[in-house]
């Protein structure tokens, strides 16, 4: 796992990550991975909209996020 948030990270690519909260609450977020320490992740959440750090441990999953495309009108 930290593979892949070290390429998101090099490549400037967002991930969808399935993270576990302190009180076990499961959340599905799409991030920009800032920076990777030994056991935390610093990353852009484009949920909350801010700078937030995660623990290694509570990342349940992580994978290349889906693009979406744009149709035109």
């Amino acid at each position: 796992m930290k593979t892949m948030l070290h390429l998101a990270q090099d490549n400037k690519t967002k991930v969808e990550m399935i993270y576990q909260a302190k009180n076990g609450q499961l959340s599905q977020r799409i991030v920009r991975i800032l920076q990777v320490k030994e056991e935390q992740v610093v990353a852009y959440c484009f949920y909350r909209k801010q700078v937030r750090t995660f623990r290694l441990e509570n990342i349940l999953a992580v994978h290349p996020a889906k693009k979406l495309r744009r149709r035109g009108a």
